[in-house]
């Protein structure tokens, strides 16, 4: 071949390589609940969430102790007994007055935040920063249970009818628990299935304010599910929108007999569209201190 034609080959060749190159997909980005579910540590900085309860993280979070006067933290393999100082004492103060109830104990704790909140690596698409808890339905009737057994006993289910009603397990100490952890001024909400807000909503002869804050979610119906509003001063902390004014009553029966007499699909509805996984850049900048925080 002669020496020119060679040159030409070698030059298309380079340029090849180099779009090719070009074309080639970058790295994909790893996924934040990978990057979060990691750490097995708080970060250590002053205890402060940023952004919202489903995009964002936790600086300095504070752990749960496994075992309180009036509460276990349960699930402990899972690592997700951290939050923010607020909802520990949240927690410590209603677990208390749960204690007082007949055929309470106190409180099993579920999944708070991980170590330094974000997404998690299972379950929850909120509890990351460190404003979510939830609080098992089962009444404690010890409070000395070994972490095997922690991992291995189970809460109760309340719902029948697929939440449309309460079932034989809810008490009167239901109805007193729920509404001593709603009227909490630091709580923005509270979700437990339709059929109990309902039932709340019948069995209230007292004060209703309270209800308001009782949201009807799907399922929640092992454990209800706290959030706190941002702590105050916490300006990178995103709070959600309160629930409407009212007890809220009118609107969970609505679920229910949405339950009860499902409405026909549409046909026309477009198809939801897959959700996509969270990566590090979709939270707040304040998310990759915290992670690379020791």
């Amino acid at each position: 071949m002669p020496s020119g034609v060679r040159r030409c080959v070698a030059r298309l060749g380079a340029v090849a390589a180099i779009c090719l190159g070009l074309a080639a997909p970058a790295a994909a980005a790893p996924l934040a609940k990978e990057l979060f579910s990691a750490k097995p540590t708080a970060s250590n900085h002053r205890a402060e969430p940023f952004g919202s309860y489903s995009k964002g993280c936790i600086a300095g979070a504070s752990q749960l102790p496994e075992t309180g006067r009036t509460w276990q933290a349960m699930r402990l393999s899972r690592n997700r007994n951290w939050g923010h100082p607020q909802m520990l004492d949240y927690i410590d103060k209603l677990s208390r007055k749960a204690a007082q109830l007949p055929g309470w104990g106190g409180l099993y704790v579920g999944d708070i935040s991980q170590p330094r909140g974000g997404p998690m690596s299972s379950g929850h698409r909120s509890h990351q920063i460190g404003l979510d808890a939830d609080i098992w339905l089962l009444p404690p009737d010890t409070l000395r249970l070994s972490q095997s057994q922690r991992e291995q006993i189970s809460s109760i289910s309340l719902r029948r009818n697929q939440g449309a009603f309460v079932n034989n397990n809810w008490t009167p100490q239901h109805h007193q628990l729920l509404k001593a952890a709603a009227s909490d001024p630091r709580v923005a909400r509270i979700f437990i299935f339709p059929g109990a807000k309902v039932q709340m909503c019948n069995d209230e002869k007292g004060d209703r304010a309270w209800l308001r804050k009782i949201r009807p979610w799907w399922g929640h119906h092992y454990h209800f599910h706290v959030r706190l509003s941002c702590p105050p001063g916490a300006r990178g902390c995103e709070n959600q929108a309160p629930p409407p004014p009212g007890d809220g009553c009118e609107d969970a029966r609505k679920w229910v007999n949405d339950i009860l007499n499902p409405p026909p699909p549409d046909p026309n509805a477009p198809k939801p569209k897959p959700r996509r996984e969270l990566v590090l850049a979709d939270l707040p900048n304040a998310c990759s201190t915290v992670l690379q925080g020791r």
